[in-house]
């Protein structure tokens, strides 16, 4: 049974007064709980009757999801829709709707406010949409309306589409899992028991490359959690989804999503491990051999081992370059034996592009080879930026040769 609209404004008041009473907080802290709750969106939809319980039952009930809650994926996963567009178009009216609700009943708090102390000629109780503390889902940049430029609340398609993408890379790492709820891995005894919906990386090695040579690279998993969170049969038409709203490169869907994970996942992810004052905090690094996209792959420092360089080298970055060098191999035969002009030339161009990698990987390989030796262990009291350095600066270069400086870790 879904109460009066006033009826559960009134209701919401109650429950939000008794919950800051319980935790000792301040109203508006209470209030930017209670409308990001699982329990406001029941209450809201009618279900158990919960509007017609007592608000300190219902203050404890909060205080039990919060205590539960961890990070999650920005809403997608909870969602029961077999496609993302539907999942995100529900989770988009669930955090509108939300942010409408707060405005509405934070304006009501001021006017109570001003009528207890009699401001009503100093004070207007109307809240600006910027300084209200839930986000606000728009589908593109040009829809977020004057009032809520600036607002870091303001966030778009493109913003939420990244969140589940980093969601599911957690899920690849073993940071989260499908079959739990909240944080499940940032340090101690690592259990692979724990994902058995969408299997953990087993080394927590992901390689990012720019053409499909490792049968479990980022782009192949992020497929396969696509493919198990939503289905088989909508499989094509939510990488189509994700894709339109990445906006990278490509003429399919894969290729933009590989674009992606190939030129921006890493800026966006360091981006939102940012701490103001003391720079970016990534938990995931990384390792990146240069602009040529030679060799990528991500590692999460959680799950770092000192033989963890050693694995990189002797199996991604050997097989990375036992491909590129097949493929290398491939292109001078075409250019060689074709015919075809547009053949020729679309071979001499992937070629070119080839001799650039390997000729990037060289002096890194040398410069893992260095750091794989020394099999550096991770003091993680010590914070990221002290850990992360540990990896750059690497200096390679046979004697009597210019030494050159390699940084194994893209720059933060």
């Amino acid at each position: 049974m879904i109460a009066d609209r006033t009826l559960l404004q009134m209701k919401y008041t109650d429950i939000i007064k008794a919950y800051a009473e319980h935790e000792n907080i301040p109203l508006r802290q209470a209030m930017d709980v209670f409308y990001r709750s699982r329990l406001f969106m029941q209450i809201r939809k009618g279900i158990s009757d919960l509007h017609c319980m007592d608000e300190h039952y219902l203050a404890e009930t909060l205080c039990q999801e919060v205590k539960n809650t961890k990070k999650r994926n920005g809403g997608f996963c909870d969602r029961l829709e077999s496609t993302i567009e539907g999942a995100y178009i529900t989770w988009q009216e669930e955090c509108n709707e939300r942010f409408t609700n707060l405005k509405s009943n934070e304006e009501i708090l001021n006017r109570i406010f001003i009528d207890i102390y009699g401001l009503q000629d100093e004070l207007s109780p109307e809240v600006e949409d910027k300084d209200v503390t839930v986000r606000r889902i728009f589908d593109t940049k040009e829809d977020i309306p004057e009032s809520m430029k600036g607002s870091s609340y303001a966030i778009t398609k493109h913003d939420v589409v990244v969140s589940l993408v980093s969601y599911a890379v957690g899920c690849m790492f073993g940071r989260y899992s499908l079959d739990e709820e909240g944080l499940i891995y940032a340090g101690g005894k690592f259990d692979l028991s724990r994902y058995k919906t969408f299997p953990a990386d087993d080394d927590a090695i992901i390689p990012i490359t720019d053409e499909e040579y490792f049968d479990d690279d980022i782009v192949k998993r992020f497929v396969e959690f696509v493919q198990v969170v939503y289905g088989k049969d909508t499989l094509e038409e939510n990488l189509q989804f994700i894709a339109d709203a990445l906006g990278n490169k490509g003429d399919t869907s894969r290729e933009v999503i590989r674009n992606y994970f190939l030129n921006d996942f890493f800026k966006d992810h360091a981006k939102t491990y940012s701490v103001t004052g003391s720079g970016k905090k990534p938990i995931y690094w990384l390792f990146d051999s240069g602009k040529q996209n030679g060799f990528k792959c991500l590692i999460y420092m959680h799950r770092y081992t000192s033989d963890t360089v050693g694995l990189i080298r002797s199996v991604y970055l050997k097989k990375a370059s036992d491909a590129i060098q097949k493929a290398l191999d491939n292109a001078e035969y075409i250019i060689a034996n074709t015919e075809s002009n547009i053949d020729r030339a679309m071979s001499t161009k992937k070629r070119d592009k080839y001799v650039k990698q390997l000729t990037e990987i060289k002096p890194y390989y040398q410069a893992l080879s260095h750091v794989a030796m020394q099999r550096i262990e991770l003091d993680l009291d010590d914070g990221v930026k002290v850990n992360y350095a540990k990896f750059q600066g690497i200096e390679v270069g046979r004697d009597g040769e210019k030494k050159q400086t390699i940084n194994l870790l893209a720059k933060i």
